[in-house]
């Protein structure tokens, strides 16, 4: 295995940054290859024409069976821009995965009978193709939650330096 950082843009690799763009370039080549995944299984599962923001959508309103707003969903998916999750609520419920009850000014969303269907079905798929291939790389269950804890907190890092970046 190579010792030279593996880099996307060169030009951001300063002395003190290279570890970084070779993260941030990890970052975006798993990215793209998760959302590839959530696209493949999503079809294997039996929805097609599905956005990668559709699939983490409706796996987020069937998390325990709990009907969640706009506001809730962008919330936990760490998303400002409510018009995209919005367009995807729609797509979501015109294929019959969701379904939407107004109550006040907001409407709450829940998985149909369908989409509930549609995640059990998704799980299988995980399960057999994606679960089963990560036990062949000898990460355990503790390593793989603690390198998920520190890309919440490097998140976060992002997120803090954004709000810096936006006020210069």
């Amino acid at each position: 295995m190579s010792t030279r950082p593996i880099l996307s843009s060169a030009h951001l690799a300063s002395e003190n940054g290279t570890s970084l763009s070779e993260f941030e370039f990890a970052l975006t080549i798993a990215n793209n290859a998760f959302s590839r995944w959530m696209l493949h299984c999503a079809k294997a599962g039996g929805a097609s024409d599905m956005a990668p923001l559709d699939v983490l959508i409706v796996h987020h309103i069937n998390h325990r069976e709990r009907a969640k707003t706009l506001s809730e969903i962008c919330f936990m998916l760490n998303m400002e821009d409510t018009h995209t999750v919005n367009y995807s609520l729609k797509k979501l419920l015109k294929k019959g995965l969701i379904e939407g009850e107004k109550k006040g000014k907001e409407v709450r969303y829940k998985t149909s009978r369908e989409g509930r269907k549609f995640c059990v079905n998704y799980r299988k798929i995980r399960e057999d193709c994606l679960v089963e291939s990560l036990q062949n790389l000898s990460l355990s269950p503790e390593e793989l939650a603690s390198f998920a804890g520190k890309m919440r907190s490097l998140a976060g890092l992002y997120d803090q330096a954004s709000r810096e970046v936006a006020s210069l």
